[in-house]
């Protein structure tokens, strides 16, 4: 092209209309001969001529800017600078501020937030306990999306100290216990179904979640939402409105297939754990009963739950809170017949304690089970032990828990129970660290002394993950005094401690960690999350003990997960810290 011609005859829109009002402003045309040479009509010459002046008195130029070099700003109306410095003024860390203004479908970097602060002139935040980061966390003043089911659309986004929770997925899947979600009589919606809502139950257990009227900060994190199968978690107005449509019917029907999915995968021995937990009520409710609470020292308003634990595998086989007073005594008849019911008929020890049952029970067990429980101490039983010979005494030597080894002094023999109605094989135990002698009872006569010993040492466990329940799944913080939904959320409480046991077994040295343990060491980390068409790709931050999780993982790494629309989870490590 002629280069005068170039300017004569301008081909594109812009350059027409620049043409034409600098024939108007420069050259002194008027609207009629402007409207002829550009093939305006003149009305749109004094549209053109109009809008032209809005513009100059504005301060834009239409027709020419400058580029500026570099990446173009994320923030063009301040609208984000805004949110990131209301959340600093909240006391939220950057990596937690990255997640918050996330879930806002913001797409920004740690080092992103990180220097606007800095530009804000804010200082580092000082060292901070879990505790105050909890409270922190649970005060953000923004409002939470509203939840919907993903459409595995391809995206990536940042999730502060949820991943962890994702690693259990793959476990879930293989045991076949999101099938058993899915096949459960739970209720469902048509914009969440079964396995969405009872997985968000089990993400807020297993991310140590409080009770869910405390604070619904969850909604925040896109990395619990994925659990679920949901952009983000619902809040806890949904939480509670679900649980009022469950019935303890739903819970066992759950709790009876997931024994016999146990036992189908070899994971319940021949022996069960049975104890009593006292689940408080911080309220004034004149139908409950009063229960012994060890932890409080008193009689508190409160549900009793009946807790049963394998002890070789750790696994929690079932729960019940709606045990009275006039049920109690038959706790342990009602679960043998559960477990004759619902399992291979393997079952061989029940191990408990001396106020679960009564003797005369003792005598209905005897028909089918062996049984081993601890004898009520009276002054007279003390004085008759304190009779017996030195020579009588035999040392044992048994394995406690952590592995190593402790001598015990024990007097086995046989004594006549008049409620039990025949004679009955007792254990005296001293050496344990108490006063008085421990003392065991049991129907078997054959096992070895040393055996009968080292069973009710297990038993031990069974206490130690009812402490877990309640120390971090928060089982004494229930928030209704409704039975029915303290026992729903024993049932999270079994499905979540379950799926922790299935991880803890593939990590060597972490077998026996409590749930918090586990938590701190594996699940509380964060990182990112991509979304891709045929994969879920996880990047987990660097940690201490990611090697050992990332190796426990490697053979889950191609499972597809029926709850992720049937892609696969790969975990790998971020290249950060």
């Amino acid at each position: 092209m002629d280069p005068r011609q170039f300017f004569l005859e301008p081909t594109t829109t812009k350059q027409r209309q620049y043409e034409a009002l600098r024939r108007y402003f420069h050259d002194g045309f008027t609207a009629d001969q402007v409207a002829q040479r550009f093939g305006y009509t003149k009305a749109s010459v004094y549209s053109l001529i109009r809008d032209f002046k809005q513009q100059l008195a504005s301060g834009e130029n239409p027709f020419f800017t400058d580029v500026k070099q570099g990446r173009k700003p994320m923030d063009h109306t301040g609208e984000l600078t805004e949110l990131i410095v209301s959340l600093r003024k909240k006391y939220l860390s950057v990596p937690d501020i990255t997640a918050a203004v996330a879930a806002k479908g913001h797409t920004v970097s740690e080092k992103y937030v990180y220097n606007v602060i800095n530009q804000e002139g804010f200082d580092r935040l000082p060292r901070r306990t879990n505790e105050i980061k909890q409270h922190a966390t649970s005060t953000i003043p923004i409002a939470a999306p509203k939840t919907l089911k993903l459409d595995f659309d391809p995206e990536t986004f940042i999730s502060q100290n949820a991943l962890g929770v994702l690693t259990l997925l793959p476990y879930a899947q293989r045991y076949g216990i999101l099938d058993l979600i899915g096949s459960s009589a739970y209720p469902e919606t048509k914009s969440m179904n079964r396995v969405n809502s009872i997985l968000s139950f089990v993400a807020l257990k297993l991310s140590h979640a409080r009770r869910y009227t405390a604070d619904d900060a969850w909604c925040m994190d896109r990395g619990l939402g994925l659990f679920a199968g949901l952009n983000v978690l619902p809040k806890s107005a949904w939480f509670s409105s679900y649980s009022h449509r469950v019935t303890r019917e739903m819970n066992t029907s759950l709790l009876k297939h997931l024994y016999k999915l146990l036992d189908t995968h070899g994971l319940l021995s021949d022996t069960v754990n049975l104890d009593f937990t006292t689940i408080p009520y911080w309220g004034d409710d004149s139908h409950l009963e009063n229960n012994w609470s060890g932890k409080r020292g008193r009689g508190l308003a409160s549900m009793l739950a009946l807790i049963c634990q394998d002890p070789g595998s750790g696994m929690l086989t079932y729960g019940d809170t709606t045990i009275r007073h006039d049920r109690e005594g038959n706790a342990s008849v009602e679960f043998l017949d559960f477990s004759r019911k619902h399992g291979s008929g393997d079952l061989r020890y029940l191990v408990f304690d001396s106020r679960f049952t009564t003797y005369e029970n003792l005598a209905r067990l005897d028909e089918d089970v062996n049984f081993l429980t601890i004898r009520r101490r009276g002054k007279n039983i003390v004085d008759a032990l304190a009779k017996v010979s030195p020579s009588s005494w035999k040392k044992v030597r048994v394995t406690r828990s952590n592995g190593k080894g402790q001598t015990l002094r024990i007097y086995d023999s046989t004594v006549f129970l008049k409620a039990y109605g025949k004679e009955i094989r007792q254990i005296a135990i001293e050496g344990h660290g108490k006063i008085k002698p421990a003392i065991l009872i049991t129907n078997d006569f054959d096992r070895p002394t040393k055996e009968l010993v080292q069973i009710y040492a297990r038993r031990w466990l069974v206490e130690k993950s009812i402490s877990e329940q309640i120390e971090f799944f928060h089982l004494n913080r229930v928030s209704s005094s409704m039975v029915i939904k303290v026992d729903f959320d024993l049932t999270m409480t079994i499905l979540a401690h379950n799926l922790l046991r299935l991880l803890a077994m593939d990590l060597p040295g972490f077998t026996h960690c409590t749930a918090m343990s586990l938590y701190e060491k594996f699940l509380d980390t964060g990182g990112s999350v991509s979304i891709k068409e045929d994969q879920i790709v996880v990047d987990l931050k660097k940690k201490r003990n990611l090697p050992a999780l990332l190796t426990a993982l490697q053979p889950y790494q191609e499972t597809a997960v029926s709850a992720l629309n049937n892609l696969p989870i790969v975990f790998q490590g971020n290249t950060r810290s």
